[in-house]
Formats: C-alpha cells, sequence, structure tokens
C-alpha cells in the first residue's frame, strides 16, 4: 500500500516544495524590480508610457515553457564573461522563465498603486501588497514547469516516486496526496491576501478611510 512510501516520499516532496518556493521568490524579486521600473515609466510621460506599455504587453504574451527552453539551449553551456557563467542553471532557467509573467504583473500593480499615490490615497496603495503576494502564489504553481527539466521540485518528486508504485490506483493516491499537501498553504495564502484585500477595501470606503 502507499502507506509504506509515505515516510521516503514526505521529506524529499517537502524538500521540492522549498525549491518552489525558491524558484518563485527569485522570480518575483527580478520581477518587482523590473516591473516597477516599468509602471514609473508607463505614468512618467506619452513617450516612455508607449514604449513602457508595449514592454509589458510582450512580457505579458511571453509563454514560460518557450522562455524555459531557449534560456537553456540559446545560450553555450560554456559561455562566460570575466570568468562567471552565463548559461543558467535548470532552476535559475526557470526562475526567469517566470519573470516576463512577474514583471508584466508587478508592473500592472504598481502603476494603480501610483496612480492612487498621486490621487493621496495611501490605503489605496497599499491594495500593492496583498496583488505582489498573490504573484508570489502564483509564481510558486507556475514553477512546476521545472519538472520538464529535471528540476528537483515538487512536481517532479511526485512524478519520480509515481513511478515506482505497483498500480494506477496507489499513482492516483500518491498524486491526490502531492495535490493536497502543495495546495493547502497556496489556498491557506491566498485566503489571507482576500481577506487582507477586503480589510483594506472596507477601510477605504469609510469616510476618514482616505488619507493623504
Amino acid at each position: 500500500m502507499i502507506e509504506r512510501f509515505l515516510p521516503q516520499f514526505l521529506p524529499q516532496f517537502l524538500a521540492g516544495m522549498a525549491v518552489n518556493f525558491e524558484i518563485a521568490a527569485l522570480a518575483l524579486l527580478i520581477g518587482v524590480g523590473l516591473g516597477l521600473l516599468l509602471a514609473w515609466a508607463r505614468i512618467a510621460g506619452r513617450t516612455s508610457g508607449a514604449v513602457a506599455a508595449s514592454i509589458i504587453g510582450l512580457l505579458r504574451a511571453a509563454p514560460t515553457f518557450v522562455v524555459m527552453f531557449f534560456l537553456l539551449n540559446a545560450i553555450p553551456r560554456d559561455a562566460a564573461l570575466l570568468g562567471v557563467p552565463l548559461a543558467p542553471g535548470g532552476m535559475m532557467a526557470v526562475a526567469l522563465s517566470l519573470v516576463p509573467y512577474s514583471a508584466a504583473y508587478i508592473a500592472d500593480a504598481g502603476v494603480a498603486a501610483m496612480l492612487q499615490l498621486r490621487a493621496g490615497s495611501q490605503l489605496g496603495a497599499l491594495l500593492f501588497l496583498p496583488n505582489v503576494t498573490r504573484a508570489f502564489f502564483v509564481l510558486v504553481m507556475s514553477s512546476g514547469a521545472g519538472a520538464a527539466i529535471g528540476v528537483n521540485e515538487a512536481i517532479a518528486v511526485i512524478l519520480r516516486q509515481a513511478e515506482l508504485l505497483p498500480t494506477l490506483g496507489e499513482r492516483l493516491a500518491l498524486f491526490g496526496v502531492g495535490v493536497t499537501l502543495f495546495g493547502i498553504p497556496l489556498q491557506i495564502g491566498f485566503a489571507l491576501i482576500r481577506a487582507l484585500q477586503r480589510r483594506l477595501s472596507r477601510v477605504m470606503m469609510r469616510p476618514n478611510g482616505r488619507t493623504t
């Protein structure tokens, strides 16, 4: 039965999930820097705004898998600059492939926050924070693409362990356990984000909710 595999599976799965969170954090960190720069350019002027809007549109349309495989295959494995290797490893390639989505999402949220600040609503601008948190959890889910290139994240652990199980029923049970373990922290995170957004929205609707 599947119970005999759980003591071995759970530590590997949790270690793999830590990789998912690490990939998401790296993609979000880069995305925040690039996204806020694009958001500032978007509202800074007509010309810069048009250029920034075009870039954001391209980033939003970039397919994660295409970007990931491009990064892995377009740069020679021995390429280096001043002795520093330029070819990304598997985990870095996954993180960089998620940057277009991350940057586009942050740029859109950043524009909304900057416009709120211009209007004098600091509380409205604070909605940027739950938006960034939501982006992080979306990136955690998307980081499962790393299984396609051998990154040892949670989805890869599930697939590898499933190959060792003798029956379809046990494999389905393992997938169920994995999906549950993967989904619980994400659903908790999304619930907290929704609660924070509702709280900020209620405060903003009060007569004294508008700050200067």
